[in-house]
């Protein structure tokens, strides 16, 4: 009788602990599908600030505007003889050793050598 009454405890207690085990895991389920929802609405509204903010970059990098703003400040655009042609970024130059080499061709012939900077 003892046997059978120590049996039918520990029935009885492992049936307690398994069903307090799938309480917590239902719980745990229902927390988990709450922060997965909320994280799904922070997405949402990550996404639709994005594309606000890439409308506003885009509205800003307008050239109208920038126009705009730079006659604000007192900008004007350069005259021909203002601009100068920078080779390191034209085709037919290589960067610096293109650079460099302009300069050198630029010296005088005489000797006088002007100092690069």
């Amino acid at each position: 009788m003892r046997r059978s009454l120590a049996a039918a405890f520990v029935v009885c207690a492992l049936l307690v602990v398994g069903g307090l085990a799938v309480v917590g895991l239902r719980v745990q389920q229902v927390h988990l599908a709450y922060q997965l929802e909320r994280l799904h609405r922070d997405r949402a509204e990550m996404h639709t600030m994005l594309r606000q903010l890439e409308i506003e970059v885009a509205t800003l990098q307008a050239p109208g505007r920038i126009e705009q703003r730079a006659r604000q400040l007192g900008l004007v655009a350069p005259e021909r003889a203002q601009i100068r042609l920078a080779r390191e970024y034209t085709a037919a130059g290589t960067g610096l050793a293109a650079s460099h080499k302009s300069r050198v061709a630029a010296l005088p012939a005489d000797g006088m050598r002007a100092p690069i900077r």
